[in-house]
């Protein structure tokens, strides 16, 4: 489990060496290959589903695909910029607890939900993971895009917090695939049209879960023009933005 509260060395030090381990394994690899498999998409039996209290996290690259993909040699850069990239982001949304649901391709969508023994919110910890990402592109994968004379990557990140039900749809033994419902999952992800690259948006049930101090020093108004609102007061459902960052750690 990472630390919440701050980038440590420690943790810095091993991003540094498994950033550096996918770039061997990237440059190990072959071309690009054809092929026809479809990996599988979960073990939730198929219109069955799970109803959690959860954060989620929407992870979107900007203008992805603005990026030369034509030729065979623009198409293997942005799978290797692509694999590093990723890589590094499931790793860290699985050490700070939390889970990814889907890949899209230019972004992916995870979740995070209380743990037992653990006193650091789901909101808390998603934050923390958003910081942790932008610290790990920033330091360890743009410079090693940029190396190897490639565009390096702008990202954005929206959050938000509330019940959703994830379950299992399509047809069994063919296309089918996990999806998010709920309105805590659709906000997460409509918030993406708010946010300028390089940012973290937050709702406000999401801020609400973070510690007094994060949400005194850090969070900002972005708008209240969201087109949600609270049904019981009819007041509207701000969008927030989180403009702290981690201070690199000394190694």
């Amino acid at each position: 489990m990472a630390n919440v509260d701050q980038l440590t060395s420690s943790y810095f030090k091993k991003q540094i060496e498994r950033n550096l381990s996918v770039v061997d394994k990237i440059r190990t690899r072959s071309a690009l290959a054809t092929g026809r498999v479809i990996p599988s998409s979960g073990d939730l039996p198929i219109h069955a589903g799970r109803r959690i209290e959860a954060t989620v996290m929407f992870l979107d690259i900007c203008k992805f695909s603005a990026r030369p993909s034509w030729t065979e040699t623009e198409q293997e850069n942005l799978l290797q910029i692509l694999s590093l990239f990723f890589t590094e982001m499931i790793r860290i949304v699985e050490d700070y607890g939390g889970a990814v649901e889907k890949n899209t391709g230019d972004g992916l969508m995870a979740y995070f939900t209380k743990q037992a023994g653990n006193d650091a919110s789901p909101q808390q910890r998603a934050i923390a993971a958003a910081l942790t990402m932008f610290a790990a592109a920033q330091n360890i994968i743009n410079p090693l895009i940029i190396n190897s004379n490639l565009e390096p990557i702008d990202f954005r990140v929206c959050l938000d917090h509330g019940p959703i039900t994830v379950a299992q749809v399509g047809v069994a033994r063919g296309f089918n695939g996990i999806v998010a419902i709920g309105a805590t999952a659709n906000i997460a992800c409509k918030m993406l049209a708010f946010a300028e690259p390089n940012t973290i948006l937050i709702g406000s049930k999401g801020v609400t879960g973070l510690p007094l101090a994060w949400q005194t020093k850090f969070t900002a108004l972005k708008t209240a023009d969201t087109g949600w609102i609270y049904a019981d007061t009819g007041m509207p459902y701000a969008f927030w933005q989180y403009n702290g960052r981690w201070i690199l750690p000394g190694l």
